[in-house]
């Protein structure tokens, strides 16, 4: 059983970034971060794979950034140019399968990320 750790959520204002980090208690082959906003279903943020491939959703791309530090099983998200439709509780995710297992793997408990007008 792999457990993950989430830190580095809160408020920021528009435009501004924010660093999202993950420890994994395991070994895991992709890690990503989904985020859920009120009223919203779970989508997929941004995903690595163990040998450095990335995913991002189109609405982040060129703003979020996804890095691994494999010698600590730790994911980071970084976000910079904040935008209130970011504003969501983001989740990381883990699975020893492919990024197309990633919904169906280990989940933490949340972090919310809140941007002001």
């Amino acid at each position: 059983q792999v457990q993950l750790v989430e830190s580095g959520g809160g408020l920021v204002q528009t435009g501004g970034s924010l660093r999202l980090s993950c420890a994994s208690s395991g070994r895991t082959n992709v890690m990503g971060w989904y985020h859920q906003a009120p009223g919203k279903l779970r989508e997929l943020v941004a995903a690595i794979t163990s040998g450095g491939g990335t995913n991002y959703a189109d609405s982040v791309k060129g703003r979020f950034t996804i890095l691994i530090d494999h010698s600590k099983n730790t994911v980071y998200l970084q976000m910079n140019s904040l935008k209130p439709e970011d504003a969501a509780v983001y989740y990381c995710v883990a699975t020893i399968g492919t990024v197309a297992a990633l919904a169906q793997g280990y989940w933490g408990q949340g972090t919310q990320v809140a941007v002001s007008t």
